[in-house]
């Protein structure tokens, strides 16, 4: 089904862009980009590709995928959503780490084939066979309790409102790159979500959901670290998560003000 009229209205009005502002930067009349949204007209190829640089979306999601009703796509900017796995000898899906070295390489191949096939691979079987998983080696000490070099295993999602507020997520974004944060998903309010450390030591920032390339959500990980029960460091309660997100939108909201 071809969802481009209700796609290009939804997009035009979450970015704030009037009729004739869209018009302008198309070099269109006002009525034609009416006819767009009606469906009584569809644009040109060249037009097409505008449209997609304009709204920051791909010409796939824009025409064939329902964006209002089922959320913006987990991959960006591709056409079609490809996600490269391993497989075994038995043909299942093994678990391709992403080790710390390799986290900036990944940016450029995680779709191509030949890249994914060089990075270790390895199996556990106690995860369900019902998702595609991913492992990423952890660098820094922003979400402590867990250490640098711990790996995290991380279930694919596939659409980015299916991202839930509160829980922790590998995300692989264009303009980050990788990392593990809580997420705090405000895609719906203004197109983005909150990534927040649970090291307080780290500030909250934000990043728009056309930059995320990839989500895995937390499911396990693998330490060398056992834990003291002498060491008094903990995880941000959600309370006080949700508290430090006000605060930021109350920042914000002045910024622009």
């Amino acid at each position: 089904m071809n969802y481009l009229a209700s796609n290009l209205r939804f997009l035009r009005k979450q970015k704030s862009i009037t009729q004739n502002d869209l018009a302008d930067q198309l070099d269109v009349q006002r009525t034609m980009i009416s006819a767009y949204e009606d469906g009584r007209s569809e644009p040109k190829l060249a037009t097409l590709q505008k449209l997609c640089d304009i709204l920051e979306v791909g010409l796939e999601e824009l025409m064939y995928h329902d964006i209002e009703n089922k959320g913006r796509k987990a991959i960006q900017k591709r056409g079609i959503n490809i996600l490269t796995i391993a497989t075994n000898e038995e043909d299942k899906e093994n678990i391709t780490l992403v080790g710390q070295k390799a986290s900036a390489g990944y940016l450029n191949g995680y779709a191509d084939p030949e890249y994914m096939e060089q990075l270790p691979q390895f199996n556990l079987p106690s995860l369900s066979r019902q998702s595609t998983y991913r492992a990423f080696e952890l660098a820094g000490d922003s979400m402590l309790p867990l250490i640098p070099g711990t790996i995290v295993i991380g279930s694919y999602v596939e659409q980015l409102n299916q991202i839930k507020s509160g829980r922790t997520y590998i995300l692989v974004t264009q303009t980050e790159g990788v990392v593990y944060k809580r997420v705090f998903n405000y895609l719906a309010d203004n197109g983005k979500l909150f990534l927040v450390s649970d090291n307080e030591h780290y500030k909250p920032y934000e990043v728009k959901g056309e930059d995320v390339l990839e989500v895995w959500e937390a499911k396990a990980f693998i330490s060398s670290d056992f834990p003291n029960p002498g060491d008094k460091k903990k995880a941000l309660s959600l309370e006080d998560l949700g508290e430090m997100i006000q605060d930021i939108k109350a920042d914000l909201r002045r910024i622009k003000g």
